[in-house]
């Protein structure tokens, strides 16, 4: 048991003793170091320190005796010890309301008694604690380097660690994300994920405890809601961390009273052990990652010399290439933007584009789960690469169904991130997930193109696209298209008058100049006068049904950019 103050007054050496304040607070007050002080107080004090003083200066002014007393007070010391009977014969009432207000201990010596005498045996009895709790904590690293060595799994370490501790864990990696079945319910967890997302945790800026503990200054602290997190990181050799462990404490509690300096060993072995499991764990896990990564795009990509030898690879990697698959192909937007918006010390972009990369596929992954559907996904280029199972009997609603849970559930976590999204075609055998993937790849480019960012585009959507790709790929073809469109693009750049929207519109109304108008929100004559300016920087007529063709077909293929655009 941690030595107290009320411990202390226990010895028989202080029989004589007179505690004067915060009697109902003696056994809440931890003792951990004892010294002898006198003024100035500066920032010689220690937390959960008792001081002996004589008050030497002090009998004659009140207002310095409250001085030095409020200054170990504010050190947080655990009690103040005032020998009285040389130079202070009576401690002033003033000075004992000030300790009284604070709820802080203030206990009266006779002169006759000896410090040294107190101090042998107080640290005596610290000596003693330290000496069983070095003991106990030994104890504790002996059984954690056990599980080590054993192979235990890390629910069983974590639960291990918590019954020294007391309370709950989180042991997570760098970015944050939780490795182990905590025991904490969803509502929480939902909580840590979105704090984790605003980069609450893990804690970057260093802020101690404790600026005279040197047992605390590694440690760190937040708070999380009604909870105080404790986090102390899990440091590989080049001592950047590899994780951290949180300890989850009650708001109403004192941490400094709490870390005893056997849990503060207990942490220590803890934080060593887990960085020993997460060595191993992140080297297989990332071994495995980047197997299942690479085997994802080489699938995609038409890489494999032979069906058996990419089937062979799945079996070993827990992937099925019997099921159907339909490619999927997804690129976030903006995660430059928001990394600037977000930008925090200590925090490169790789490391923050890995982070957002693994709440993407936990919501991935959670959604086919839902929709019990099989999945293989890779990160690579800056694109996710995702094969969703097809049911037998659909072929779309499938994937509508699975990106609606994905973005509804993005929408809390990460609700400024824009993605957009290309789906290919259901194509049957093993070289049809490469044809899907091809589809996807394109259907995403077109529609980031034509529709702008954070859209999906399905495939089979593409045909009049893919008739123009086709079409553009025609040299001459290029140059009619450019030559008949480049005039309006001068134009609109010139002077901002977008012709280009205003012939689309007319196009769209079937030629009814009324309802053009109306849906431009213009005059009747002001459309007119468009129109006509048309006519005379293109040299064509939107009379003639192959002058009006030509216009419409040049400005389809411009906007998909398969011919210089010089306008966006």
């Amino acid at each position: 048991m941690q030595s107290s103050v009320e411990s202390v007054l226990n010895y028989e050496i202080l029989e004589n003793a007179r505690l004067l304040t915060a009697k109902n607070s003696v056994a809440d007050r931890p003792v951990q170091w004892i010294s002898v002080m006198e003024m100035p107080v500066e920032n010689f004090v220690r937390q959960n320190e008792v001081i002996l003083t004589t008050a030497i200066g002090c009998h004659n002014d009140v207002e310095k005796f409250k001085g030095f007393v409020q200054d170990i007070i504010d050190s947080n010391a655990s009690a103040l010890m005032i020998a009285t009977g040389r130079h202070v014969f009576d401690i002033p009432v003033e000075v004992i309301e000030l300790a009284e207000q604070h709820k802080f201990v203030m206990i009266e010596l006779p002169w006759e008694v000896r410090f040294s005498a107190i101090i042998e045996e107080v640290m005596k009895n610290i000596n003693d604690k330290q000496h069983k709790d070095r003991e106990k904590s030994e104890k504790v690293q002996q059984e954690l380097l056990k599980m080590i060595l054993g192979d235990t799994d890390l629910n069983r370490i974590s639960k291990y660690i918590q019954r020294q501790l007391g309370y709950q864990l989180l042991i997570t990696d760098r970015n944050g994300f939780i490795q182990t079945e905590s025991g904490h319910t969803q509502e929480f967890i939902e909580r840590w994920k979105n704090a984790v997302i605003q980069e609450t945790f893990p804690i970057c800026q260093k802020v101690n405890l404790l600026n005279n503990d040197p047992m605390l200054r590694k440690f760190s602290m937040a708070n999380l809601d009604d909870h105080i997190i404790l986090q102390i990181p899990v440091l590989q050799i080049s001592e950047d961390p590899q994780g951290y462990i949180f300890v989850v404490l009650p708001n109403d509690l004192h941490i400094v009273s709490y870390l005893t300096p056997f849990r503060v060993a207990v942490l220590e072995h803890a934080a060593t052990t887990i960085s020993l499991w997460l060595s191993r764990k992140n080297a297989i896990e990332e071994t495995k990652l980047n197997l299942r990564s690479d085997f994802v795009q080489e699938v995609a990509t038409g890489e494999f010399v032979s069906a058996d030898q990419a089937f062979s690879r799945a079996k070993l990697l827990g992937y099925d290439l019997d099921l159907p698959y339909i490619c999927l192909v997804g690129f976030p937007e903006n995660f430059k933007d928001l990394f600037e918006k977000r930008r925090q010390e200590n925090v490169s972009y790789t490391q923050w584009t890995e982070s957002m990369i693994r709440y993407i596929e936990e919501e991935i992954y959670f959604a086919a789960q839902s929709l019990k559907r099989e999945v293989m996904m890779t990160y690579q280029g800056h694109q996710l690469l995702i094969y969703l199972e097809k049911p037998a009997e659909t072929e779309y609603e499938n994937v509508v169904n699975f990106l609606d849970l994905i973005e509804r559930r993005l929408k809390n976590l990460l609700p400024e991130v824009s993605i957009s999204w290309g789906i290919g075609d259901f194509n049957k055998g093993f070289q049809g997930l490469a044809e899907s993937y091809h589809q996807a790849n394109l259907a995403v480019d077109i529609g980031r193109r034509k529709k702008g960012k954070g859209q999906r585009t399905f495939y089979s959507d593409t045909r009049i696209d893919r008739v123009l790709l086709t079409l553009a790929q025609n040299e001459e073809m290029k140059k009619v298209i450019m030559t008949t469109i480049e005039p309006l693009v001068k134009y609109d750049k010139q002077r901002n008058m977008d012709l280009i929207g205003t012939l689309k519109c007319y196009n769209q109304s079937h030629g009814n100049v009324s309802q053009a108008a109306r849906a431009l929100n213009l005059h009747r004559q002001s459309l007119l006068y468009r129109l006509r300016k048309i006519e005379s920087l293109t040299g064509h007529s939107l009379i003639d049904p192959d002058d009006l063709f030509l216009l419409d077909l040049s400005i389809k293929t411009w906007e998909i950019g398969v011919v210089e655009n010089t306008n966006k």
